[in-house]
């Protein structure tokens, strides 16, 4: 061989062993190869794998996950006296840590749950109650909805605590209990409670927002700030009955039923508020064609009715994100098979705009049934929560972060159409703004459901921005 071939074969070899080597590298790191991790990824593995195999289901409970977490932040130099674990029953505690700072601004407040939806072995791929790293996804009942996030806030609370970073103000970590089933609700306990422990300027919330994915792209990333107000009604109708063999048209299933269509047929006004506005602008932005001439044509003023009714019909979230909703999800009726009914019932879920009210749903529903046969009541409170005005700081750091992490995603505002422990925190006059650089599958939404997950790599980068968005808003 001559010189140039012996050293032209040294270079392809070094070439494919240095290329090897990258690529062996960036797929441990995607992956989560426990060997290849810098200290700060291996910290939020071992903060979510400690988290995930902990069972915090309601008829468990959370205060072993936050006994656990309180160990960490304790052994990371927190002080006992800003560690507090407290809650209603013994099996039902609230974590909440002061991390803290120069003094300079009052706090911000980071909130999370720890306890999670049930989850039965038979009805998974896997043991639910196992962390488990599978093909570039991290698996267990809680890797989305929301033990990323509380692993997250921990682990970036310790490395911060290690790197002896002083924020401006002092931050306020409260990882709570029961937001799923609400029977001690965490949040509503320690303001009902030690608000003191709690009160800040604002909140944040990492549950509410989130980045969205479609075929495994980051597409959006939202920043929640206000969320519609659950709230249901019964509807009931009573007569006489009889027996079964002489059936009459004054039937209660059958009036019930026509009511329920007249109520199938009315759509709430549409009606935007700042974060719904500014939602469909910024979005409008990335669509095209009708979608994109109906979502700016809703902008104007008058509104564009037509336009409305296009992008209610495309999409359940842009109709949701519009109007106040309702629709009967429970159904009940008669007593024997062979007799006519004396009763029939339905409950009507309605999810109601920010600045909506309980008693214009209900005068709605009088005008829309036009049927005093038709009994509606209310089946519990419903206590609106403001909208949260959106901060500068907020956003604009998120957009910058973004803009780094994930070039050319954009970043907006968002109305949620379900709820979270955000709404007590804003019926106590507490603005709360969610906030996370976690990204999910909109496609493949497994929160709650079978073989629950998060992307690896999306759980990592995740970890950094919330890292670097904490940096953003103390320094």
């Amino acid at each position: 061989m001559t010189a140039r071939g012996r050293f032209l074969q040294t270079y392809l070899t070094f070439s494919v062993f240095v290329l090897g080597f990258a690529v062996h590298v960036c797929l441990a790191q995607t992956s989560g190869n426990a060997d290849a991790l810098s200290p700060s990824q291996k910290l939020a593995r071992d903060v979510f794998r400690e988290l995930i195999e902990i069972n915090t289901t309601v008829n468990v409970g959370s205060t072993k996950a936050a006994e656990a977490m309180a160990a960490r932040l304790k052994a990371a130099g927190f002080p006992e006296s800003d560690i507090q674990l407290l809650g209603p029953r013994p099996q039902n505690k609230n974590l909440v840590v002061r991390y803290r700072g120069k003094g300079a601004l009052r706090p911000i407040l980071l909130i999370g749950h720890l306890d999670v939806v049930e989850a039965r072995r038979e009805d998974w791929s896997m043991d639910p109650f196992t962390f488990l790293e599978k093909e570039g996804y991290f698996y267990g009942r809680g890797t989305s909805d929301m033990k990323c996030d509380d692993a997250d806030i921990v682990a970036n609370f310790i490395r911060l605590k290690n790197e002896g970073f002083v924020p401006d103000r002092d931050l306020i970590l409260a990882l709570t209990e029961d937001e799923e089933t609400g029977d001690a609700n965490g949040v509503q306990w320690l303001l009902a409670n030690r608000r003191d422990l709690i009160d800040a300027e604002f909140a944040i919330n990492l549950e509410g927002g989130s980045g969205d994915l479609q075929h495994s792209k980051p597409i959006l990333v939202e920043v929640q700030t206000s969320e519609k107000v659950f709230v249901s009604f019964q509807l009931e109708v009573k007569n006489e009955g009889g027996h079964s063999s002489l059936p009459v048209k004054e039937n209660a299933i059958y009036r019930l039923a026509a009511g329920l269509i007249r109520l199938s047929q009315f759509d709430f006004p549409v009606r935007l508020n700042e974060t719904t506005r500014t939602f469909f602008e910024r979005i409008a932005g990335k669509e095209t064609g009708q979608t994109k001439s109906d979502m700016l044509a809703i902008l104007k003023t008058p509104l564009d009715t037509a336009a409305a009714d296009r992008l209610a019909a495309s999409s359940p979230y842009y109709n949701a994100m519009m109007r106040t909703t309702w629709v009967p999800t429970l159904l009940s009726g008669g007593h024997a098979e062979n007799a006519l009914p004396q009763s029939a019932r339905a409950t009507v879920n309605c999810r109601m705009l920010p600045d909506d009210t309980p008693e214009n749903i209900l005068a709605t529903f009088h005008r829309i049934l036009a049927d005093s046969q038709i009994i509606v009541t209310q089946l519990a409170e419903a206590r609106p929560a403001p909208l949260s005005p959106l901060r500068d700081d907020v956003m604009h750091n998120v957009e910058k972060l973004t803009a780094s992490m994930w070039p050319g995603v954009p970043v907006t505002p968002v109305m949620s159409t379900g709820a979270t422990d955000g709404k007590f925190l804003r019926q106590a006059g507490i603005p709360v703004y969610g906030v996370s650089g976690m990204f999910f599958d909109i496609d493949d939404i497994r929160a709650h459901g079978k073989d629950e997950r998060i992307g690896v790599k999306e759980f990592y980068d995740g970890v950094v921005f919330m890292y670097q968005f904490i940096k953003l808003m103390t320094q």
